[in-house]
């Protein structure tokens, strides 16, 4: 009986020291282990007499008993203090200001595309769209522009291989669309793009919207009415327009449109180089042997073609001097929109 009153008191003096649920389970399994503190005692039982045996184990599995109890009553006290300092954790003081939480922005390319689109729509345009990854038939030679033509070297393509390159323009999708349907046509096509450049104002991947008009009776003079209208919405009806004589191999006659700069009001400067005029996109008339390409009759039909630079736009509309900056990710630059 001193033997087990001591091993009681050592018991005690454990379970007192018990501060967390760590220790809790370290010192269950010192007590009541395979290896522990009662595996030994019982162990011990088979030295003592029949009477012995009957006197000792009864007082053993008591105070197996008390110490189970004991350690079953510390574990519900130590989860009851943790789940309290939990909860306390996660308390709300409901008469305190709540935070607002970030609302997200829509990007200013997103946003330009979206302002071009609803123009043309209200202009009788429907939207099409087409295969970033586009073949080189499509991308180039039903647009006048064979193998050997020049343009191909201004166009620094990404080649996917042999016959497949990422898109440089979105006219491919205007190729798409003549061919899948009769005149009339009246579509625009946004949508990225792809060239080998990169400095600030040329990044590998940028947007462009194409438009084309396919009708019996489309003159020029139907593209420049179409496109002032574009640009006194996009820019202000006070915004000066001028066209200028160019080429493109996939229409002809070809024009360059500017605008009077928007930053110096045509006085001249950095931006406009001096001229007081910005260029922001080209145009003409299609050109007869992409009709034939597509199996329209030039002598049927005419129609004009335009493209424009989504980031161009961007920049002038929101007096933007690197196009990089819309690729940085950065939410203090796209907060701004």
């Amino acid at each position: 009986m001193m033997e087990i009153d001591s091993i009681r008191e050592n018991i005690d003096n454990k379970l007192a020291s018990i501060k967390n649920l760590d220790e809790l389970t370290r010192i269950k399994a010192e007590l009541l282990g395979r290896k522990g503190l009662f595996s030994q005692l019982i162990e011990k039982i088979k030295q003592l007499s029949k009477d012995e045996k009957r006197i000792y184990g009864q007082n053993i599995n008591t105070l197996k008993d008390y110490t189970e109890n004991r350690l079953k009553a510390i574990k519900d006290k130590l989860e009851d203090k943790q789940r309290e300092m939990e909860e306390r954790a996660s308390w709300i003081d409901i008469t305190m200001p709540g935070k607002v939480p970030l609302v997200g922005k829509i990007h200013p390319i997103t946003k330009v595309i979206s302002e071009i689109t609803e123009i043309f729509v209200s202009l009788g345009f429907s939207v099409a769209e087409g295969p970033d990854i586009e073949l080189d038939y499509y991308n180039f030679e039903a647009l006048n522009i064979p193998s050997d033509h020049p343009a191909r070297d201004l166009q620094d393509t990404f080649y996917i291989k042999e016959g497949v390159v990422l898109r440089t323009h979105t006219s491919p999708v205007e190729i798409r669309v003549m061919e899948s349907q009769l005149p009339p046509v009246r579509i625009i096509s946004p949508g990225a793009v792809y060239r080998c450049d990169s400095d600030i104002s040329h990044t590998p991947m940028f947007h462009q919207v194409e438009g084309l008009m396919v009708d019996k009776g489309i003159r020029f003079s139907d593209l420049k009415g179409i496109l002032t209208i574009f640009i006194h919405e996009m820019f202000g009806e006070d915004t000066a327009v001028r066209f200028r004589p160019s080429y493109f191999p996939f229409t002809e006659p070809s024009a360059e449109v500017d605008i009077c700069c928007v930053i110096c009001g045509g006085k001249g400067c950095r931006v406009c180089k001096e001229t007081g005029w910005l260029e922001i996109l080209g145009s003409g008339m299609t050109h007869p042997q992409v009709f034939r390409n597509v199996g329209y009759d030039p002598e049927e039909v005419t129609g004009f073609a335009f493209g424009l630079g989504v980031e161009r736009i961007a920049m002038l509309k929101y007096g933007i001097d690197d196009i990089r900056q819309f690729y940085y990710n950065d939410l203090r630059f796209i907060s701004q929109f």
